[in-house]
């Protein structure tokens, strides 16, 4: 009695069969694996380029961490010096805190109508969308940084330049991340609204803005986390802030103090993460 040919049995068999039927899926050297191995190799051939090209040396990488180990050093213990300097550290601390605050919400507030505008399926016309997408395109190409150094040299120094930086920086972003989560909107209630007699701006503000509102909540909130740090690194540039006091002590070497504000300020952002991390859970259940 003959034993029964299995499934692969039978394929094995007919493999030269399966072979001319599907040539390109038996291709050695198949277009797909071929773009995938010239952009991998493409990679590979750049990274090196650019490790040389910028004079990459584990030497002196090695010699870094060793300096890097030296300063941490002297970092140690944190001292805040005298009680007027640590007085002066929390405002600091406090006007970076304003700053990241005052500078977020006002983006997410002119930002709000100009994501409707960059949306495909809320903007007014083609034009519209063209023109708002590559309005914010070009806000959000330069960064917060370069942004506080035009602040600075139009207003002066101070928290107010550090806000309109931070303001500025964010409109785009907030532009692009509002006009994706309006394109993303489930479009069925448009349709129902529209269905019982609702118009276009009642679409929007029935069927777009409740699923919307808060994916928007959240990005704000995760904003004003990223935002806490920026505004210390635009303060070294004379925004306002705790960076302006940071860069003044690293450049007199009082190492005790610069760990005190360093420690201040991974304190703030890691409790500005907890807190709007809950916010956005809350949030995400609500949807």
């Amino acid at each position: 009695m003959s034993q029964p040919i299995s499934l692969r049995d039978a394929a094995l068999a007919d493999l030269a069969g399966i072979a001319a039927r599907h040539p390109d899926t038996f291709r050695v050297l198949h277009p797909s694996r071929l773009r995938a191995a010239a952009l991998g190799v493409g990679a590979i051939v750049l990274l090196i380029f650019g490790l040389w090209r910028l004079e990459f040396s584990p030497a002196r990488l090695i010699d870094g961490f060793g300096q890097l180990i030296h300063f941490l050093g002297l970092m140690l213990p944190p001292d805040p010096g005298t009680w007027s300097r640590t007085l002066l550290i929390f405002r600091g601390l406090a006007e970076t805190l304003a700053i990241a605050f005052l500078g977020t919400l006002g983006a997410a507030i002119l930002a709000f109508p100009l994501g409707f505008l960059a949306a495909r399926n809320t903007s007014v016309g083609r034009v519209v969308h063209f023109l708002s997408r590559r309005m914010l395109d070009s806000v959000r190409g330069i960064d917060a940084l370069i942004w506080a150094l035009i602040w600075v040299s139009v207003v002066g120094l101070g928290p107010f330049a550090g806000v309109l930086a931070i303001l500025t920086s964010d409109i785009g972003t907030f532009g692009k991340l509002f006009s994706e989560a309006i394109e993303a909107a489930d479009r069925k209630p448009v349709e129902g609204v529209t269905a019982s007699g609702g118009g276009k701006l009642h679409g929007i503000r029935f069927g777009v803005l409740p699923a919307v509102l808060p994916v928007m909540a959240g990005h704000v909130l995760y904003m004003f986390e990223s935002n806490t740090r920026s505004s210390t690194i635009i303060g070294i540039v004379g925004a306002g802030g705790i960076g302006l006091m940071l860069s003044e002590m690293i450049r007199t070497l009082e190492w005790g103090v610069v760990s005190f504000i360093v420690l201040l300020i991974l304190l703030a952002v890691a409790a500005i993460d907890a807190v709007s991390g809950r916010l956005r859970a809350a949030l995400a259940g609500r949807r």
